[in-house]
């Protein structure tokens, strides 16, 4: 029993991310990308993106990979924090960012 329990939280820490998008305010807000209209969260796909991998240069966010995502594909973030929300390939479906982009 309390080794399930020690697989369950391990898991649930893993993918805690993941997982409060999915429950929260993405999945249940319906979003759509801006790019072609498809739903913004599916399973496992949108992650939260740390503060200090994100800047704002311009009218662009430029994300710490490189990736820039032009400020008008940005939707704000109900949490106040960064999201990314990817397809199957990896590439962007939808960005949040928090009002102001700060």
């Amino acid at each position: 029993m309390l080794r399930a329990s020690a697989i369950a939280l391990v898991t649930l820490a893993a993918g805690g991310s993941a997982v409060v998008a999915h429950d929260h305010w993405i999945n249940s807000g319906a979003y759509r990308s801006p790019l072609d209209q498809s739903r913004c969260c599916g399973d496992n796909d949108c992650f939260l993106v740390p503060d200090a991998q994100v800047r704002v240069d311009g009218g662009s966010y430029v994300l710490a990979g490189g990736e820039v995502i032009p400020m008008k594909e940005a939707q704000v973030s109900e949490d106040g924090k960064y999201w990314r929300c990817k397809r199957p390939d990896g590439s962007r479906r939808c960005f949040f960012a928090p009002r102001g982009g700060v």
